[in-house]
């Protein structure tokens, strides 16, 4: 009945309104609304004639003990207990009944339907009474209670039985008589419903406080001023005297009782002692000592049971001991579960009594203007220690519940043993004594032992017979039974029960000192206190022998979720999640990370089963286990969501710290904010049956599938982030992509997840076998045409490229850099902070290390297409700078002579100036000295990344070497230690053919494989370790290019002598666009050749090479003939100490003449090197378009042979 009243809400605010149009349908609509209101209107007229024939059988019942002329004692413990807990539903109906307004108004729809509807229908007097009697049942406060009332006084006064109930209630409070928690809180709620009754009678009223002190009711009601009755309604004894008080006028003169405060109305001060007592956290401490010692001795005591089950012949004391241990670990079990779960009680029905009302600045923002009542007593009045304390004891009650219903079936024999021994013990042995000694001459006392012992001695497990009974009594001796796994029923307990209470009361119901008290009594002391052990183990054995529905009862916590009265009172359907307990719960272990409270952070989700199982059979309303079912899914969605990211977070943080330079960490004063706590992620990355709502989940796998996902979004974050960033950011790439790999590696130990590789290749989209160019190469080189080689020079001291001062010709388009958590680059922001910095080293250049982590990043598969595609761009730019060639070849003189030594640097210069008369050509020598640029740049990119391949080159010899029995020889050639094979292969042949020679050999032929596929890896790794050299490729595939032009840029003399008047070969045309940079670098700030570099000098003087210039460049280069004429000129005037060319200006003109022919030099030596003239037909490139290596190798062609072509 009051899970009808709970569960109700409104019909009401479902009803359509009708528009203007459709009035004329209003009839129809009343009888709609008429139908649905009356099934729940029927409910309503169900609970009131129940209450009213309970009210009547209470009353009854309580008459029948109260008449003086009764023949029968009583009433019984049992009957007490039923009396009370009648009462207590009843009370219950009655407050639900004054705090549901929504049943009022729909009934008075209800009514107003009616009166519609019933006009043509043909008697409705009837009917009419029945709402009458509805309307006053429903709008009458405490109707049932003041029902109740007048049924109790209608014959004759009950204040016995009344009072005898106060006293039975005051005792057990005070005692600790309520086993279970729900007892207690049972006690306290009928408590003041009693007295109020008791102390309105039409008798003395004050005859109450002759048998229980006022005091002790006060102390009562102090020490509890809230008390949990329904999951977001709770009670307050004070209010209810206080209320009742204005209904029965007899109780309005107590004073001392109405005086006492109501929670709301509580000074400051107690309101604090009050919150030490509620609030869990003032007692977590105590509660987790209490945990840890439970749990501990609870699996000494089944180990030992165990051990006893598998030991055969045991001693019997011993068997005794082991379980009788057992049974006081169950017993003590159930006491910490009831009074750990009446704390969750207690504290939520305080948290509902004292609402927050001030929100902390953290939440100001978060808060609207006006915020539900809901909100204010969940979401915003726990602080974060409150959820810590909560989620520790949910967990600690789980898991307690949870190993003793897993020993049930261990651990049954033990405990029917051990009360039937206590049973026997008592009514065989301890009731012997007794009838032998006090009860001796008290026939009636006499009787009620014997029958005692007639109704539950078991003598069939006993060694003496009944009829032996007598003589075992004279000679005082007990009587020794065998253990039997055979409890009492329920019967035979409640039996005893009431015959102890006989013994004790003799059915007097005002009999002073309560029910054990010796005031009176005719019983010794110490059989009373016999007496007094037994009735009180006689209660818990009901509850033990309904182990696990007790255990159920005990860890019932769905009361946490349910908010029926404030859904009402706020006028919503439901709230969100963020003020669903359970959900703050979760949401506050995954926040906190808390490595402690990391294993518990499934234990709230026990709270869902909890109240869906609640919601099902207790309130039996499907539509809550909807919204439930609802609320876990999506929880549980979030919950997912949320725990993958704190697992990502925690091993991408985990690995940056352990990537950290150390010699960082050991030069840092707070280097230990850089460490990670360990966090307890491995229990839960192991669960694969997670039981939610009758379903299993498995979780592990759900974390496998969205780790993977993550994965793959943070490669696609750092690959989008590179995207927008130029060419230097490949260091930093490189350094996230290895930490998320050695997370990865880390996370594998743990978890099943795909491969790094394979998410790589996808990100790349480098999957099909025929891909040579990955998403990664062709953002590079993407990167270098638009970027890199127009708008960064070449530092050759520092073998770097550096970004040009000047502003790029057209603006470079890049996408803005993409947003991500910390989680997406190293997991926190101080790990985040120290990789940048290192990061930040290298993002002003381009050099070395940046074409080290290209090489990696790129790895064999696609750095070949990378450098065929800059190969041809070098092809494509030769044959763009030729038209432009021509052009300026076009508009020099037809002969350019030496230059004279008579004129000095001067004239020497006015000469030049005269026979380069490009001075309407300034864009188009520009546009050429930028072609230039670009191919010393793809030159030089090339001579960088030869160094790094030959150092890994090295690095692979060096591992292999010593198993393919190779050594480095004269000219970069490897010779073989030994004639036949490699060590490898000697190696796994020997242990094939020890292996095999064994007649116990189980597989011969796997060892046969095993030597086939070494023989196959000596071939493999002997092809790839004769590569050959990148640079030396570039430089003859380039050699290649200019064949086609080497007849306009390169003219044969016609006589077989050196022309020194020529002026049309290449070199004539870059000496003088070199002069001409070297001045314009010498006049303008910047200077021309902070925008150009040292590239331009590597680009020309490659090509002067390769077309076999070089000497002729040497010859007649103006910029080297006016350093000739300025050496002469200067020692024909040594005997001045002044400069020759100071006054004139030329000092800052040589000087860069000088370092241009300084830099040429450098060019040209290491083309000798690298690419000797003599040998320029072995640097030819075949028809095919591999190269033919400079060094020969037998049997072995060039690592670019067969280099794929660029879009292929």
């Amino acid at each position: 009945m009051a899970s009808v009243l709970y569960t109700y809400r409104s019909c009401v605010k479902a009803l359509p309104q009708l528009p203007e149009s459709m009035k004329h349908s209003q009839a129809d609509l009343y009888l709609e609304t008429y139908q649905v209101l009356d099934l729940e209107m029927s409910r309503l007229r169900e609970i009131q004639r129940w209450q009213a024939s309970a009210a009547t059988k209470l009353a009854a019942d309580m008459q029948r003990f109260s008449r003086p002329e009764r023949r029968i004692n009583g009433p019984t413990i049992t009957h007490l207990w039923s009396m009370l807990k009648l009462l207590d539903v009843l009370v219950q109906l009655d407050h639900l009944k004054n705090a549901k307004a929504s049943i009022p108004n729909d009934f008075s729809w209800y009514k107003r339907t009616f009166t519609q509807v019933s006009i043509q229908w043909p008697d409705t007097d009837s009917m009419r009474e029945e709402l009458d009697d509805l309307q006053i049942f429903l709008s009458t406060r405490w109707a049932i209670l003041l029902n109740l009332h007048v049924e109790m006084f209608r014959v004759n006064n009950v204040e016995d039985i009344l009072q005898v109930l106060i006293v039975f209630a005051v005792e057990s409070l005070e005692l600790d008589f309520a086993l279970l928690f729900p007892e207690r809180h049972m006690l306290l709620r009928v408590l003041p419903v009693l007295v109020v009754m008791a102390t309105s009678s039409e008798k003395d009223s004050e005859s109450l406080y002759k048998r229980v002190k006022i005091n002790r009711l006060i102390n009562i009601f102090k020490n509890d001023p809230v008390i949990p009755a329904f999951p977001d309604l709770h009670l307050s004894p004070t209010a209810i005297l206080k209320e009742l008080s204005n209904y029965f006028q007899k109780f309005s003169s107590q004073t001392r009782l109405l005086t006492l405060p109501s929670p709301h109305e509580l000074p400051p001060r107690e309101a604090q002692d009050y919150q030490r007592h509620y609030l869990i956290v003032n007692h977590i401490g105590a509660i987790r000592a209490e945990h840890d010692d439970f749990a501990i001795r609870f699996a000494s005591a089944m180990n030992q049971l165990l051990l006893l089950k598998s030991t055969d012949g045991a001693d019997v004391e011993w068997c005794k001991e082991v379980k009788g241990n057992m049974y006081d670990m169950v017993v003590e079990g159930f006491q910490l579960l009831s009074r750990w779960t009446a704390r969750v009680w207690e504290q939520c029905a305080w948290k509902f009594s004292r609402p927050c009302k001030d929100v902390g600045p953290s939440d100001s923002q978060e808060l609207s203007s006006s915020y539900s009542d809901y909100e204010k007593v969940v979401r915003y009045n726990y602080s974060a220690e409150e959820r810590k304390a909560l989620v520790e004891l949910v967990s600690y009650i789980k898991s307690v519940g949870s190993t003793m219903q897993r020993s049930d079936t261990l651990i049954a024999d033990a405990l029917w043993e051990t009360i039937h021994a206590e049973v026997q013990d008592f009514v065989q042995n301890t009731l012997a004594t007794m009838l032998r000694t006090t009860f001796k001459k008290k026939k009636d006392l006499s009787r009620i032992l014997s029958d005692m012992r007639t109704l539950s001695a078991d003598w069939m497990a006993n060694t003496n017979k009944p009829d032996s009974e007598f003589q075992s009594l004279q000679h005082g001796g007990g009587n020794f039974f065998y253990p039997r796994p055979v409890a009492p029923t329920a019967a035979q307990v409640h039996c005893l029960q009431f015959l102890i209470y006989e013994v004790v009361s003799g059915g007097n119901l005002r009999k002073p000192g309560g029910l054990f008290g010796n005031g009176g009594s005719e019983i010794p002391v110490n059989d009373l206190k016999q007496l007094e052990t037994f009735f009180y183990k006689l209660s818990f054995f009901l509850h033990i022998l309904d182990y696990s529905a007790t255990i159920a009862t005990l860890t019932d916590l769905g009361f946490l979720w349910f908010r029926e009265f404030y859904l009402e009172s706020s006028r919503v359907i439901q709230f969100p999640i963020e003020c669903s307990l359970p959900w703050m719960l979760v949401d506050h272990v995954l926040e906190s990370q808390s490595a402690g409270l990391l294993e518990s952070v499934l234990m709230p989700f026990d709270i869902y089963n909890d109240s869906a199982q609640h919601a099902l059979v207790v309130l039996k309303q499907r539509f809550l286990y909807d919204e439930i079912e609802a609320e876990v899914d999506h929880c549980f969605d979030i919950f997912v969501t949320k725990l993958c990211e704190a697992i990502f977070t925690y091993y991408k943080s985990w690995s940056a710290s352990e990537l950290l330079d150390p010699s960082f960490l050991f030069a840092l004063d707070n280097g230990e904010k850089y460490s990670i706590q360990p966090m307890r992620f491995t229990s839960l990355l192991k669960m694969t049956r997670v039981k939610l709502l009758g379903r299993t989940i498995d979780l592990r796998s759900l974390i496998a599938e969205r780790m993977n996902k993550v994965f793959r979004e943070n490669l696609e974050f750092l690959f989008d982030r590179f995207e927008s960033q130029d060419l230097c950011a490949i260091v930093e790439l490189e350094k996230l992509i290895d930490i998320l790999k050695h997370s990865h590696e880390l996370l594998s130990k743990d978890l099943s997840i795909e491969p790094f590789s394979l998410m790589l290749n996808e990100m790349q989209e480098n999957i099909s076998l025929v891909s040579f160019s990955s998403r990664l190469a062709s953002q590079i080189w993407s990167e270098m045409q638009s970027d890199f080689l127009p708008n960064f020079i070449l530092c050759n001291t520092t073998q770097r490229f550096i970004r040009s001062s000047k502003v790029p010709l057209v603006p470079v388009q890049k996408p803005s850099v993409p947003h991500a958590k910390p989680n997406f680059y190293c997991g926190t922001q101080d790990l985040n902070s120290a990789h940048q910095s290192f990061a930040r080293l290298h993002s002003g250049f381009f050099g070395i290390p940046h074409m080290i982590s290209l090489v990696k990043l790129l790895g064999s598969r696609s750095l070949p297409w990378l450098i065929r595609a800059l190969l041809d761009h070098i092809s494509n730019k030769i044959a763009t700078l030729e038209p432009m060639i021509t052009g300026l070849q076009e508009t020099l003189p037809k002969s350019i002579g030496l230059l004279p030594f008579d004129g000095g640097v001067t004239g020497c210069m006015r000469l030049v100036k005269e026979q380069l008369s490009w001075g309407t050509k300034s864009e188009l020598k520009a546009e050429v000295l930028r072609g230039i640029k670009e191919i010393g740049s793809v030159l030089y990119w090339m001579g960088i990344l030869d160094i790094v391949l030959r150092e890994l080159d090295t690095t692979h010899f060096m591992q292999t070497a010593p198993w393919l029995g190779l050594l480095p020889g004269a000219d970069g050639q490897m010779l073989s230690q030994n004639a036949g094979e490699s060590p490898v292969v000697n190696l796994f042949k020997s242990a094939t053919a020890a292996i095999v020679s064994n007649p116990r050999c189980p597989n011969p032929t796997s060892f046969y494989t095993m030597s086939k596929q070494a023989e196959a890896a000596d071939l493999l790794y002997k092809a790839n370790l004769n590569t050959g050299s990148v640079l030396e490729y570039a430089l003859a595939f380039t050699s290649a290019a200019l064949d086609k032009y080497c007849s306009k840029w390169s003219a044969a003399p016609k006589t077989g002598f050196i022309d020194i008047t020529t002026s049309k070969d290449f070199h004539r045309i870059y000496s003088g666009l070199q002069i001409g940079y070297l001045e314009q670098s010498v006049q303008l700030q910047p200077n021309n050749h902070d925008m150009l570099g040292d590239s331009v000098a590597w680009g020309g003087c490659t090509i002067i090479y390769l077309l076999g210039q070089q000497l002729h460049f040497e010859l007649f280069d103006f910029a080297y003939q006016i350093l000739n004429v300025a050496e002469v000129e200067a020692a024909s005037i040594m005997q001045t100490h002044k400069s020759p060319h100071s006054g004139q200006g030329w000092d800052s003109m040589l000087e860069a003449m000088k370092k241009a022919r300084r830099l040429n030099n450098h060019v040209f030596s290491m083309l000798k090197a690298r690419c000797p003239l003599e040998d320029k037909m072995a640097c030819a490139i075949k028809q095919s378009g591999a190269p033919l290596p400079r060094i020969k190798f037998e049997n072995t062609v060039s690592a670019f042979e067969t280099l794929p072509q660029k879009g292929t």
